[in-house]
């Protein structure tokens, strides 16, 4: 396994958030900062540079100076299109992507993911129960086979890494901080907690 360095982190807030009646996710504020901002401030310490992969409101998102990714393929495909736009951006060998409703994730993701990699091209949180695949670790040797997959109409994120050889790496001992937001209403819940 060649070492890993000089890793990308992607925000991915391209989704049509269908949950959350169609108003842009990322933008949702969980006690009064958006929820794409958790995300970004804690990968911005565990990688060399940040992109944000957004459909909607990209001039909001390029206030924050990061450099900003629409999908390049039409009609909100899922996150795949939005890593596959990314790692076509960007000439980084490793991308590091985790969706903006998942403002609790670790300090520790990368490390975690480097340590139990292997010779994997990609790997992804597990809580111990569920799979949570777009928040992953993901080399660029897979742009190739990423553009095939989507080209043929597949949009599958979960068989895509299987597919391409990876594997899970488990997070069951921080289960909820791989809690992900999908409706207002989960956000006031979380904002009542003391």
């Amino acid at each position: 396994m060649s070492e890993i360095s000089k890793i990308t982190g992607v925000v991915l807030a391209g989704g049509k958030a269908s949950r959350m009646g169609g108003t842009d996710k990322g933008l949702q504020e969980l006690n009064g900062k958006p929820l794409w901002q958790y995300v970004a401030q804690t990968l911005q310490k565990q990688v060399t540079t940040l992109a944000i992969s957004a459909n909607r409101n990209i001039a909001t998102y390029q206030e924050s100076g990061y450099a900003v990714y629409p999908d390049r393929l039409a009609d909100y495909p899922g996150p795949l299109a939005g890593m596959l736009s990314v790692m076509q951006h960007s000439d980084a060998q490793w991308f590091l992507f985790c969706p903006c409703d998942t403002p609790f994730i670790p300090d520790c993701l990368v490390a975690r993911f480097i340590e139990q990699i292997e010779t994997s091209p990609v790997v992804w949180a597990s809580d111990g129960e569920r799979d949570h695949p777009t928040i992953a670790l993901m080399s660029r040797q897979l742009l190739p086979l990423l553009q095939d997959y989507l080209a043929s109409g597949e949009r599958r994120v979960m068989v895509f890494m299987r597919q391409a050889g990876g594997h899970s790496v488990d997070f069951s001992d921080m289960k909820q901080s791989l809690i992900n937001i999908n409706t207002i209403e989960e956000i006031h819940n979380i904002q009542r907690q003391p």
